[in-house]
C-alpha cells in the first residue's frame, strides 16, 4: 500500500513567531484515483452531454444497418412530399379528408427526421455524443409528433364517422376551415401535454454514466440516467399514455 503525504506549511505574519505544519495522509495512491476518474469518464464534456450507443450488440454491423435506414428514410420522404405536392396542386383534392391526410404525412416526415439523421451520424461517422439540450429537444419534438399523429388519426376517424352517419350534412359539419382548426387543436394539445417532460428532466441531476442504449433520446431512457428520484416522471408518463393515447384509441374504436 502506498501512502501519500502532503505537507502544508502556513506562514503567519511576523507578529506570530511560529509556523503551523499540517500533515494529511491518505491511504489510496494517486494512480488509483486517476484510474477511478477514467473509469467513470468524469470530465467537463460529459457534464453537458449524453452518449447514444446506437443499437447495442450490433456495433460492428452499424454500416450495414444504416443502408435500410437511409433507403426507407429517403423513400418515405419522397412519398410523403409527393402526396403533399399532388394535394396542393389539385384543387379537387382540397377537401377535409385530404387535408387530414396531408397533416398525417407532415407528422410522419417530422418523426422520421427527428430520429433518422442522428442515427445515420452514429452509424456512419460514430458521432455518438449529443448535448443535454439537444437530447431534450429531440425528445420533445419526437413525443409531440407522436401525440399529434394519434390525435390526427382520431380526427380522421371522426371524419369518416360523420361521412357515413350524416352524409347530407358532411359538407356543413366538416369544412376546410374547421379541419384546419382541429389540426391546430391537435398540435396545441400535444405541446401542452409533452412540455412538462423536458421540464421534469431538466431539474434532475445526472450520474457519471450517461450512456443511452438507443439511437435517439427517449424520455424514460434519459430519466434512468438520473441519480435523483424519477417517481414523478414515471407517474406522469403513465398518466400521459393512459389519458391521451387511451382516449384517442377509445374514440377511434
Amino acid at each position: 500500500m502506498h501512502i501519500a503525504v502532503f505537507d502544508i506549511e502556513v506562514h503567519l505574519p511576523s507578529c506570530c513567531p511560529f509556523t503551523l505544519l499540517v500533515t494529511w495522509s491518505i491511504s489510496e495512491p494517486n494512480r488509483r484515483t486517476d484510474h477511478c476518474m477514467a473509469a467513470f469518464n468524469l470530465s467537463d464534456h460529459d457534464c453537458s452531454s449524453f452518449i447514444l450507443t446506437g443499437i447495442p450488440g450490433l456495433e460492428a454491423a452499424h454500416i450495414w444497418i444504416s443502408i435500410p435506414f437511409f433507403t426507407f428514410y429517403i423513400i418515405g420522404l419522397l412519398e410523403n412530399f409527393m402526396v403533399l405536392f399532388v394535394v396542393g396542386k389539385e384543387e379537387t383534392l382540397h377537401a377535409p379528408m385530404y387535408l387530414l391526410l396531408c397533416m398525417l404525412e407532415l407528422t410522419e416526415i417530422s418523426a422520421s427526421t427527428a430520429i433518422v439523421p442522428k442515427a445515420l451520424c452514429i452509424f456512419w461517422f460514430n458521432l455518438k455524443v449529443i448535448t443535454v439540450g439537444g437530447c431534450l429537444t429531440q425528445m420533445f419534438f419526437l413525443h409531440v409528433v407522436s401525440v399529434t399523429h394519434s390525435a390526427i388519426l382520431m380526427t380522421m376517424a371522426f371524419d369518416r364517422y360523420v361521412a357515413i352517419c350524416n352524409p347530407l350534412r358532411y359538407a356543413t359539419i366538416l369544412t376546410n376551415a374547421r379541419i384546419a382548426k382541429l389540426g391546430l387543436v391537435c398540435l396545441t394539445r400535444a405541446v401542452l401535454f409533452i412540455l412538462p417532460l423536458p421540464l421534469l428532466l431538466s431539474r434532475l441531476p445526472f450520474c457519471a454514466s450517461r450512456i443511452i442504449p438507443h439511437t435517439y433520446c427517449d424520455h424514460m431512457a434519459v430519466a434512468k440516467m438520473s441519480c435523483g428520484d424519477i417517481t414523478v416522471n414515471r407517474i406522469y408518463i403513465f398518466l400521459l399514455v393512459f389519458i391521451v393515447l387511451g382516449f384517442d384509441l377509445t374514440v377511434i374504436a
